[in-house]
């Protein structure tokens, strides 16, 4: 059984399959060393079946993704100097050329052949973006593979990977420019003009744009040079309007990269710009809001704010999260205590962030789910006016500048202002900050003008609690003293 599963295994490949066999591109990832693309075969796992004979097209040269030798690269003519009915044919050639690689560690070499294939980009994007003429299928699928053969590479080691310091902080990072960059932002250009271009028909664009090319897309998003990060972000984001067919995975995919970002490594350059893309799709979302959508909010978004780097794509996650309350009010209370859930204990940056985004869920939220989490939040917001660090103390109080926020504490002061009077007294009492201490006492008075009666009767609970303390701590000196005297004594 054995044997004949390794025979299967290393069948040759029909004739009639010649056609949907894809020239290569690089698996991504991260890499110490440079990996030849010249015989990696990838097949396109969404096209069904063979295209017929008429479509089938010319074959990419078998030196494609490989370095040329000097001199093998010559210009071609421009478009607009050939007839019409060779512009397809000349479109193929233009492609081929872009096929070759380039070493871009000495920008000497070969610059002659370097600047051949820069220029033939130029010519590809803007016949593209002209729609001077609608490309051919077998055209479509070339341009494909040659912007797969370019983009699809293994990424360089990251800094933290070079230095051998595996704590670095990610915002101290420096920042990475890829030299190849002059050849990868035409190629990047390229197939972004392709999706948006309105001559794309995604019935056939389908075939070649599928599960595989948008996963290792995807893969790419851990590059640490920005620009190319920006670009993928546009390109994905328009993959995921045009493609509808593409949605689901999508969406499948990006979890998946959030799951092993929290819970594996801790560490992928592109988070901010994949929660940038989910923002717009949250937008987009209908009502009622499936299930699947409200599980991604509870098993990826949330927990996002677990990772030490939460601060580099705090703005979009916080974002995210308030586009969910938005569009269903009742998430309020899942989302609240989520946050206090992975509420950071030591990082007092990462509370103010917090803070931050839990003034802007509160704006969103309505009495009812207010009501259900409110006691375990306004005892974190109680110990959050108690910190010593004084931007952590104040963007608490800062709550009380948001009118919907306090119209909210005013409906539920009963519950609320026992909870947190405590700790405005001790701010009052001894806060060594005189701005967290001005803030306090006018929160003290919002409070004592909103219900007396309930103030007084807080400051008569807070002051029997303080005589009791006091009465307690006087015991207990009293008997050290005791103690201590019969120490002596003996």
């Amino acid at each position: 059984m054995f044997n004949k599963i390794i025979k299967r295994g290393h069948r040759k490949v029909a004739k009639s399959d010649g056609a949907a066999v894809d020239y290569a591109y690089a698996p991504t990832g991260r890499s110490s060393g440079p990996v030849s693309t010249s015989n990696i075969v990838v097949n396109h796992a969404s096209r069904g079946g063979v295209p017929p004979a008429s479509s089938q097209l010319q074959q990419l040269p078998a030196t494609a993704g490989m370095f040329p030798l000097p001199g093998t690269i010559e210009n071609l003519p421009m478009f607009r100097d050939v007839p019409v009915s060779e512009r397809q044919s000349l479109f193929s050639r233009k492609l081929q050329i872009c096929c070759f690689q380039f070493d871009f560690s000495d920008t000497l070499k070969m610059a002659r052949e370097k600047e051949i294939k820069r220029q033939t980009l130029v010519e590809l994007v803007d016949f593209i973006q002209s729609g001077s003429g609608k490309i051919s299928e077998a055209n479509q699928e070339e341009m494909i593979r040659m912007i797969s053969l370019n983009i699809f590479r293994c990424l360089p080691p990251g800094s933290h990977e070079n230095t051998g310091s595996e704590n670095l902080d990610p915002e101290e990072e420096e920042s990475y420019f890829d030299p190849s960059w002059p050849h990868l932002q035409l190629v990047y250009e390229l197939l972004m003009r392709y999706v948006v271009s309105s001559d794309t028909d995604t019935k056939i664009a389908k075939r070649y744009i599928d599960h595989s090319f948008v996963l290792k897309l995807l893969d790419l998003f851990d590059s640490e040079d920005m620009r190319e990060r920006e670009y993928l972000k546009t390109i994905l984001h328009r993959i995921y309007g045009k493609f509808m067919v593409h949605r689901p995975f999508i969406r499948k995919a990006i979890n998946n990269i959030f799951y092993r970002f929290i819970y594996e490594t801790e560490r992928h350059c592109g988070i901010g710009e994949l929660l940038e893309i989910l923002g717009s799709i949250i937008n987009g979302f209908a009502l009622p809001m499936k299930e699947e959508h409200k599980l991604f909010l509870v098993r990826a978004l949330i927990p996002l704010h677990k990772p030490k780097p939460v601060a580099i794509y705090h703005q979009q996650l916080s974002y995210c999260i308030t586009q969910f309350v938005e569009k269903d009010y009742k998430l309020a209370d899942t989302v609240i205590r989520g946050l206090l859930k992975y509420w950071p204990v030591t990082n007092c940056q990462k509370e103010v962030l917090f803070l931050g985004e839990l003034e802007e869920v509160l704006e969103a939220t309505q009495a009812a789910e207010f009501q259900r989490c409110m006691v375990p939040l306004f005892r974190q917001i109680a110990r959050c006016l108690n910190s010593s660090h004084f931007q952590v103390a104040e963007r608490a109080l800062f709550l009380w500048n948001n009118e919907h926020v306090v119209s909210l504490i005013a409906q539920n002061r009963n519950v609320i202002l026992p909870i947190i009077f405590e700790a405005l007294e001790k701010n009052i009492q001894s806060h060594w900050n005189q701005a967290v201490h001005g803030l306090t006492v006018n929160v003290r008075k919002m409070f004592l003008e909103m219900d007396v009666e309930l103030f007084e009767e807080c400051q008569r609970q807070f002051a029997e609690r303080e005589a009791k303390v006091r009465e307690l701590e006087e015991q207990r000196e009293l008997t050290w003293q005791r103690l201590a005297a019969a120490a002596q004594e003996g």
